[in-house]
């Protein structure tokens, strides 16, 4: 399939944990002209379990965005990634209805790690606690990543944002994003 050419370069996905922005960010991919960066790999040092301090992440995250005039950055950069916000041409907010979500992320859990995540696995008290922190999502508060902080950092972006709400499939969010994108122009 022949990649779609539209003048928006730098596009960011994110939503809760589980609301599919990687999935989509990596869709989107195979049918635009940009390259596909994934948060998560200037967040951690060594996935789920070292993090680079704020600032590192952010100029290895700059650097890489500098390599490449066509990006869609996916997954959540508030606080540590303020400084990108003039550099978005579009913002695509997921959400997804806490219990669909967090069954993707049970599930992705357990194809993960396997038997190690289920009760007496090595991984099973760390994978509860990031189950637990991923289901306060949707209650206020600033103590974690939440929908609440989310929408404040929404609130100040000079791009447009568009909303994907609900458990939508795939393909249904990419042929709607390409529709907003089209409609932008």
């Amino acid at each position: 399939m022949k990649p779609i050419d539209i003048p928006y370069r730098r596009l960011h996905l994110f939503g809760a944990s589980g609301s599919g922005a990687t999935t989509l960010g990596r869709a989107l991919g195979e049918r635009l002209p940009h390259t596909v960066l994934d948060g998560d790999d200037y967040f951690w040092i060594h996935k789920f379990d070292a993090a680079y301090p704020p600032e590192e992440r952010a100029r290895l995250l700059g650097e890489e965005m500098k390599r490449h005039d066509r990006w869609i950055l996916t997954g959540a950069v508030c606080g540590w990634g303020d400084g990108f916000k003039p550099d978005f041409d579009l913002v695509v907010f997921l959400h997804v209805p806490p219990e669909e979500r967090l069954a993707r992320l049970r599930a992705r859990e357990l194809k993960r790690y396997g038997e190690d995540a289920l009760p007496g696995g090595r991984l099973y008290a760390q994978s509860q606690a990031f189950l637990e922190w991923a289901a306060l999502y949707d209650h206020p508060g600033e103590e974690v990543r939440s929908l609440e902080q989310h929408e404040r950092w929404m609130a100040d972006l000079e791009c447009p944002i568009l909303r994907l709400e609900g458990n939508s499939g795939t393909e249904e969010r990419v042929e709607r994003v390409l529709a907003a994108l089209r409609e932008i122009r």
